[in-house]
């Protein structure tokens, strides 16, 4: 009879319960429930730090205006001065003059420098100097303010008269590039020196312009723009109030 009780209470245990392990799951949700509360709690400061921020520029109003008439003052100054810039630049544009002296004393790159300068005086506003290596016989382009389109190739001879003579296979160089890769509706050869007479007649035949060592003296002394020493210059693009 025991030995019945006994095996009967044998069968009856149980196995004990295994702990469950702590997987890798439960320590990333951990880790995400402390981000969170760090994220929080960062908030939360600054927050803080913005009522704070509020409440003293609320106390201390003339803070704010003062900062606020001191950048306006700044910047009308600015403006100011940027205009006045701006006025002077013109003004200096408009009374651009040069001597052939001058001109024969400049380095060959200033004497393209020069050319552009003399343009955008001439109101050329986008007058730019492109020349160096491989400006396929373009030195100076600009737009006239009737729309017309210049291409330039400078010869800059340091003594003048004396030095070598522009020669056709320089006007052939800028008839081959100017409209046809450059766009334009002028195509201008200028030196201060002399040009050969097959070079003149030349540039006749292909509807080319020269400023020679004379044309240049006039037009750099400022008594008229480039377009009203030169013939045959095509017709403007645009009506000009002028």
């Amino acid at each position: 009879m025991s030995a019945r009780r006994s095996t009967g209470r044998a069968t009856s245990r149980r196995p004990p319960a295994r702990r469950r392990a702590r997987g890798p799951g439960r320590r990333r949700q951990r880790r995400d429930d402390h981000r969170l509360i760090g994220l929080l709690a960062a908030a939360v400061l600054a927050l803080a730090l913005v009522v704070t921020v509020v409440n003293w520029l609320l106390a201390h109003w003339w803070v704010p205006a003062a900062a606020a008439v001191l950048a306006a003052l700044a910047g009308g100054g600015w403006f100011h001065r940027k205009r006045q810039r701006a006025r002077w630049e013109q003004v200096r544009a408009q009374g651009l003059r040069y001597g052939l002296a001058q001109l024969d004393a400049l380095h060959h790159a200033r004497f393209e420098d020069a050319v552009r300068d003399l343009m955008h005086r001439d109101g050329c506003r986008d007058a730019v100097r492109v020349g160096g290596g491989g400006d396929l016989g373009a030195d100076v382009k600009a737009t006239d303010p009737y729309g017309r389109r210049w291409v330039i190739q400078c010869k800059h001879r340091r003594q003048g008269l004396a030095g070598s003579a522009v020669g056709t296979p320089d006007l052939q160089v800028l008839n081959g590039t100017a409209r046809q890769v450059h766009g334009a509706d002028v195509a201008v050869i200028v030196t201060n020196g002399r040009v050969t007479t097959p070079a003149v007649a030349f540039a006749r035949q292909q509807r080319l312009h020269v400023v020679d060592r004379h044309t240049l003296a006039v037009w750099a002394a400022g008594s008229r723009p480039l377009w009203e020493l030169l013939r045959a210059v095509p017709p403007p693009r645009r009506p000009t109030a002028s």
